[in-house]
C-alpha cells in the first residue's frame, strides 16, 4: 500500500492509501473518428530559468514538445498557444511564436493534428482598432507560415477599444478577409479572463450572441467553427442549433463535456478543452466507445473524469493551469512543477492535495509511486513531513 497525506482546508493532514492496482488505459489504434478533438496544451517552464513573475517566458523545450507527442499517441489534436499555454499569464507573444513554429513542425513529423492561437498579446497599453486588426495579422502570418490552423482567440486590447459591436466587426471583417484557411472563432468568457468582459459589443449574453452569429454568418466560409468557452451548456447548446451548415462548435465547457460531445437529437459539440490536456488517456478509451456507437458508455466513463475537472477549474478559473501542470508533474510527463510566471504558487497545497485524491479516484496515475514520492517531497517544502 502507497499512502500520501494530504493537507485539508482545515489545516489538518489526512492519509490517503493511493490505487496501486495497474494501470488500465491503452493508446487507441487510431485517432477518433465521431468528434473532431483538440486539447489545449500547456507548456513546461524550465525550472533553471528567471521564470518569476514579469520576466520573459523561458521553456524547457523538450519536455514541452514531448508533451504534445503524448496527446498525438491518444489520438487527440493538439491546440497550441492557447490560455492554457499561459498565454496573457506569463507566455509572451515572442515565446508563443516560436511554440507555434516547434509545435507545428512537431506535428508534421508525427501526422499530428494541430491549431494555434492568434491574438494581440503583442499589443502594450492602449491601441486602435486598426493597432489590433494589425496585432492580429502579423500573428496571423506566424500561423500561416507554419501551416497551422489559426484559433482567433479574444484581444482584451479590442475590448478595451471597441465601444459597440460595429466596432468588433470592423477589426474581424479586416482579419478573416485575409486568412489563408478557415479558422476557429474563440469566445472567452469573463470566468477565464475578467478583461473580456462585454466582448462582441454587450455584457448581455444574448444579445453579444447576436452579434457573435452575425459575424459567423457573415464569414461562414472562412470559419470552420467556433470555441464556446462560456460555462453554460443551455446557452452553447441553444448556440450550436443556431449555427449555419458546416460550422462546427468546439465545446470548451470543462463542467459540462460529457453531455455536449455526445450530444442530442439535433446536433452535438466537437471538444478544444482544456481538460483534454490531463485526462488524455481516458479521453481516447471514450472516445473509442463513441466511435463504436456506445454513446451512453462514452457518457458514463468520461463523466468520472468531471469532478476532478471542476476542481481544476474551480474559482478563480483563471488559474486552472497550475492544477493541470501539477498533473502533468505527478505523472512523469515534466521533471519539475515550474511554471513560467511563478504561476506554480497560484493554487494552494490543500487545492492541490485535492487535485492528487481525484486524479488517483480517477485512474490517471501511472506510477503511483512515483507521484507518491513527489507530492511528499513538495509536501516537505512546507513543513509538512
Amino acid at each position: 500500500m502507497t499512502e500520501v497525506l494530504l493537507p485539508q482546508p482545515d489545516g489538518t493532514l489526512r492519509r490517503h492509501a493511493l490505487d496501486t492496482g495497474g494501470w488500465r488505459w491503452s493508446r487507441p489504434a487510431r485517432a477518433a473518428t465521431s468528434r473532431q478533438v483538440l486539447a489545449a496544451a500547456h507548456v513546461v517552464a524550465d525550472p533553471f530559468a528567471d521564470n518569476t513573475p514579469g520576466a520573459p517566458a523561458a521553456l524547457d523545450w523538450d519536455s514541452t514538445l514531448a508533451y504534445r507527442h503524448h496527446l498525438w499517441r491518444h489520438g487527440l489534436g493538439v491546440a497550441e498557444a492557447m490560455d492554457t499555454a499561459q498565454r496573457g499569464m506569463g507566455l509572451d507573444w515572442p515565446a508563443a511564436a516560436e511554440l507555434i513554429r516547434r509545435s507545428a513542425k512537431e506535428a508534421r513529423a508525427c501526422g499530428g493534428r494541430i491549431a494555434a492561437g492568434v491574438g494581440t498579446d503583442q499589443l502594450t497599453g492602449p491601441a486602435t482598432l486598426d493597432q489590433v486588426a494589425d496585432a492580429y495579422l502579423a500573428q496571423l502570418a506566424v500561423a500561416a507560415e507554419a501551416e497551422v490552423q489559426p484559433i482567433l482567440m479574444c484581444s482584451r486590447a479590442l475590448a478595451a477599444a471597441a465601444r459597440s459591436a460595429e466596432d468588433y466587426h470592423r477589426v474581424y471583417d479586416r482579419v478573416l478577409g485575409q486568412t489563408d484557411r478557415p479558422v476557429i472563432l474563440h469566445w472567452l468568457g469573463p470566468a477565464f479572463d475578467p478583461a473580456l468582459t462585454g466582448y462582441w459589443g454587450s455584457a448581455e449574453v444574448a444579445e453579444a450572441t447576436g452579434h457573435f452569429l452575425d459575424l459567423i454568418h457573415a464569414h461562414r466560409s472562412r470559419v470552420d467553427g467556433i470555441k464556446v468557452s462560456l460555462l453554460d451548456a443551455g446557452h452553447e447548446i441553444g448556440l450550436r442549433r443556431r449555427l449555419p451548415e458546416g460550422v462546427r462548435c468546439y465545446t470548451g465547457d470543462d463542467y459540462h463535456y460529457p453531455e455536449l460531445i455526445a450530444g442530442d437529437e439535433q446536433g452535438h459539440s466537437d471538444a478544444l478543452l482544456g481538460i483534454l490536456d490531463g485526462i488524455a488517456p481516458i479521453a481516447a478509451d471514450s472516445l473509442s466507445l463513441l466511435d463504436s456507437g456506445d454513446t451512453a458508455g462514452f457518457r458514463a466513463q468520461l463523466a468520472t473524469t468531471v469532478p476532478l475537472s471542476s476542481h481544476l477549474f474551480a474559482t478563480p478559473t483563471y488559474h486552472y493551469k497550475t492544477g493541470l501542470t501539477f498533473l502533468a508533474w505527478l505523472t512523469g510527463h515534466q521533471p519539475a512543477f515550474a511554471m513560467v510566471g511563478g504561476a506554480q504558487s497560484a493554487r494552494s497545497l490543500p487545492h492541490l492535495a485535492e487535485v492528487l485524491r481525484l486524479a488517483d479516484r480517477t485512474g490517471l496515475l501511472p506510477d503511483p509511486e512515483l507521484a507518491a514520492h513527489r507530492w511528499t517531497a513538495l509536501l516537505a517544502t512546507a513543513g509538512g513531513l
